[in-house]
């Protein structure tokens, strides 16, 4: 599949010198404007709720934690970046897509400093400690399993940068709203990218890419932060950082379980999963478990919201944002 990484991914990357950067939407530290500019989006900030600044860290942090996704995409066998400067599609592919995702931390980080709103020194810390934890995506360094996960991942992203768009929007700040938009679009295009390569394993393998897919849905996509830790928020609260982040997510509906199942059912959609015929008898009944696990999840995330509803309203704290406590469902 060499010849296809070098066609179908290569054009999906935009030129440097012509893309966007942070500085674009960040305030000009040379011009006499800066520090009206840096208070033009503490005031914005001032309308953002607690609870989106707590998605927003989240967010970004995930984002910071890039050097994580570079080196697992380097695990996957026949892949990877050897040498660090390979020459190979895939290997440029990795860095090339590395150098696209580097830019979105970048931006949400400086951005979420001048808000004046986040305690930088826990998020700092949160990055480094993720990063130093690192992930565990159940692919096992098999390219098949990896690019599954990303085709998922990348969606997922696309759809939770978009919804805190639409509520940074919402909150009285259409400039952090553009931000997440355009993060969102580059997500968009990398997903499509992963999608790409999982169209062309199975017009070659279609049971070896039936299988795949089905294992790595019943192992559960496990999200890309779900190691993060600030080194307070279990002390303090005896609860998981990321977990309580995740409920924040969920209730303000940044990233919920019913767009797990969506994803779920866009890519069965999107890889024709229910016409694919010829499959051996293994890759066949995880065809069929493909099909009917968008409705189970459903009904599993219908289940939890009931008996969420019948608990009594939590509130947690964030080291994030100086301590101040938000609903957790």
């Amino acid at each position: 599949m060499t010849s296809f990484a070098a066609g179908e991914l290569s054009g999906l990357l935009k030129d440097p010198d012509t893309n966007w950067q942070p500085q674009d939407w960040l305030p000009n530290p040379e011009s006499p404007d800066f520090l009206d500019q840096v208070a033009e989006i503490r005031k914005r900030a001032a309308n953002i709720p607690d609870d989106l600044f707590v998605v927003l860290v989240g967010d970004m942090i995930t984002e910071e934690a890039l050097p994580t996704y570079m080196n697992m995409l380097n695990t996957l066998e026949g892949t990877k970046d050897n040498s660090g400067a390979d020459a190979h599609p895939w290997a440029v592919w990795t860095r090339k897509w590395t150098a696209e995702e580097n830019r979105h931390g970048d931006l949400m980080n400086k951005y979420l400093w001048m808000t004046g709103k986040v305690n930088m020194k826990p998020v700092e810390t949160t990055i480094q400690k993720l990063i130093g934890s690192g992930m565990n995506p159940k692919t096992d360094n098999n390219p098949y399993l990896g690019f599954v996960y990303t085709s998922f991942q990348e969606r997922a992203t696309k759809i939770s940068h978009g919804n805190t768009a639409r509520l940074a929007k919402e909150a009285g700040d259409p400039e952090f709203a553009k931000m997440c938009g355009i993060i969102a679009a580059d997500e968009g295009r990398h997903e499509i990218a992963y999608q790409r390569i999982i169209d062309e394993v199975l017009a070659r393998d279609p049971d070896g890419a039936v299988l795949a897919y089905a294992d790595m849905m019943e192992k559960q996509i496990t999200m890309p932060a779900h190691m993060m830790c600030d080194g307070q928020h279990k002390a303090r609260t005896g609860r998981d950082l990321f977990v309580d982040f995740a409920a924040v997510a969920e209730r303000t509906g940044v990233y919920t379980g019913h767009d797990y199942a969506d994803i779920m059912d866009h890519l069965n959609k999107r890889w024709d999963i229910a016409n694919i015929t010829g499959l051996g008898g293994e890759a066949a009944a995880a065809q069929e478990y493909l099909m009917k696990q968008p409705a189970r999840i459903r009904k599993l995330v219908a289940f939890a919201e009931k008996r969420a509803a019948k608990k009594p309203p939590a509130k947690e704290t964030f080291s994030w944002i100086y301590d101040r406590p938000v609903d957790i469902n």
